[in-house]
């Protein structure tokens, strides 16, 4: 192994301890708690390191949500995949979906509240976040209905499953009803 081949492996290796140092604060005492100088003693290297990683909070947060997002798409495809007909697949995507909401708030914020310098729907969308849209559409775009543009049903579906994982979390929703708002979501918007 070259030596640039080595100090790119520890520049990634730091990277990879930026980001999961920061995704563990934030999930602990949320993302205000996150700082460079926080993080810097966290990880042990001086805040000009962590600079040359990264330009600021921003730009760490939008390295979370990245992360967040190819995990939500794994996470997506894995309980949809097995699944038995489209009702069922739909059924599991949104559980999986919400699951992932509620397991991992400071991520779920990293990915669709916060300001993470990510384009969304544009042509410089990071590969990560149109995998993870990817990933509902390949369920969704399956029920959309004659037509009904898929990407459109998805984006629909997707925004009341945010809503549904947003208003539960803040308790405007109580959670005892989750499953058949899920149920109610899947009867109303899939005719498969």
């Amino acid at each position: 192994m070259s030596v640039q081949e080595r100090k790119e492996r520890e520049r990634a290796a730091r990277e990879r301890l930026i980001v999961a140092t920061a995704r563990e604060l934030a999930e602990q005492q949320g993302w205000d708690a996150v700082t460079t100088r926080r993080l810097a003693e966290r990880i042990e290297y001086s805040q000009p390191v962590l600079y040359g990683h990264f330009r600021g909070k921003r730009e760490i947060i939008g390295a979370v949500a990245l992360q967040g997002a190819a995990e939500m798409a794994a996470a997506v495809r894995a309980a949809a995949s097995p699944a038995d007909g489209p009702r069922t697949r739909v059924t599991a995507l949104a559980r999986a979906y919400l699951d992932f909401a509620e397991r991992n708030p400071a991520v779920y914020d990293a990915m669709f509240q916060l300001d993470g310098g990510l384009a969304f729907a544009a042509e410089d969308t990071p590969e990560p976040l149109k995998d993870a849209f990817a990933a509902l559409l390949e369920s969704l775009g399956e029920v959309a209905g004659d037509g009904v543009h898929p990407g459109l049903f998805t984006e629909v579906f997707w925004a009341a499953l945010h809503g549904l994982a947003t208003l539960t979390r803040a308790g405007r929703l109580p959670p005892a009803e989750a499953d058949r708002r899920v149920e109610l979501l899947v009867d109303r918007l899939v005719m498969a």
